[in-house]
């Protein structure tokens, strides 16, 4: 069996997928306008040692739109963009992470489920390499569709500054 990993550096907006300590993908992201933190309401990324809990969006078209994680029925486009200019857009597929580190990142008002912080996929047009998310790391819909279909529930994330 292959140790597989993800790593996240919000301070170069990459995120790397390694199997055996091999880098085998390099995606652009976006992670938190706010930086780094793990404080609930921060609007921040967390830090550390985290496992996707739950892979959500198997199947969906690219675009499909979700609230809650769930679809909503819509597809994302510029009119809908248009309409609901204050949404914050989670699309197309989801890795929802769990801290694994109890007082940094699981747990009480630091704990990443809760704080429903996600790998997604977000309106294309949307620049990567930037901070720009509420907390979440955003990727571009064909990326994250790539990701997702390599990982597993389970898989390990780690993310630093």
């Amino acid at each position: 069996m292959s140790d597989t990993k993800i790593i996240i550096s919000i301070s170069s907006q990459t995120l790397r997928y390694l199997v055996n300590g091999q880098v085998l993908r390099s995606y652009a992201i976006s992670t938190a306008k706010n930086g780094a933190g793990e404080q609930q309401g921060s609007g921040c990324t967390p830090r550390g040692v985290h496992v996707i809990r739950a892979k959500i969006g198997a199947g969906c078209e690219v675009g499909t739109v979700f609230v809650g994680r769930r679809p909503t029925g819509e597809m994302y486009s510029d009119e809908l963009a248009a309409a609901f200019p204050e949404r914050d857009w989670i699309l197309t597929r989801i890795l929802w992470l769990c801290g694994q580190e109890p007082g940094k990142n699981r747990y009480g008002c630091v704990d990443t489920m809760r704080r429903y912080i996600y790998i997604h996929g977000c309106p294309d047009h949307l620049p990567m390499g930037v901070p720009l998310s509420h907390g979440c790391v955003r990727m571009k819909n064909a990326d994250v569709v790539d990701l997702f279909d390599l990982v597993e529930a389970g898989t390990e994330v780690l993310i630093h500054d």
